[in-house]
């Protein structure tokens, strides 16, 4: 079986290998051991996404203990509300609307002098960006999407060197006969 490219792939490989009647607390444990060597911290999904994707290819769940794993969890991350799809590379208005976000995000937490905040809102900068290098890389994009990646990845990259420069560039940017001629009615002005 060629190795699993991609988290979800991963998670499913994971599963199958366990060859388990029924996925719970164990078998949950073992699939994010497999996602955090693989891919790091911040791709690892809550215990219901990885439930979600399983029970889409059949497995058996053990409702209860997923449920409880989750929850627990769930107390243990204060900051994962904030962070909920406040990222989103799919187009450059959303990104640009998202590095908005991200930006505001950065802005309270070092107001509050909140050192985790600030360092969860970099993570997350630093693994959009290179989420969106590797779609910028990737074979099975169209040229027009690669392009717009990377443009994506250079947003995110200067927003992660100077965040309080990022708003009057964004706006130079989206302005500028460059952007307008790569992307043309890609952002609403």
């Amino acid at each position: 079986m060629p190795e699993a490219t991609n988290k979800a792939d991963l998670i499913i490989d994971v599963w199958e290998r366990l060859d388990c009647e029924s996925v719970g607390v164990e078998e949950m444990i073992a699939i994010e051991t497999a996602v955090l060597k693989r891919f790091g911290r911040t791709a690892v999904d809550s215990p219901m996404v990885i439930a979600r994707l399983l029970a889409d290819e059949g497995a058996v769940l053990r409702h209860s203990e997923i449920m409880a794993l989750y929850v627990e969890r769930a107390l243990d991350r204060p900051y994962e509300p904030a962070f909920r799809n406040i990222l989103n590379i799919n187009d450059l208005s959303e990104a640009a609307s998202s590095l908005r976000r991200l930006e505001n995000l950065r802005r309270k937490y070092l107001s509050d002098k909140d050192k985790e905040g600030l360092r969860l809102v970099r993570e997350k900068g630093q693994a959009g960006r290179i989420e969106a290098l590797e779609r910028a890389n990737s074979g099975t994009n169209r040229a027009v999407e690669r392009q717009r990646y990377a443009e994506i990845a250079e947003w995110i990259t200067l927003w992660l060197q100077s965040p309080d420069m990022f708003e009057t560039w964004i706006d130079l940017r989206l302005s500028s006969v460059d952007f307008r001629q790569k992307f043309p009615g890609s952002v609403n002005e």
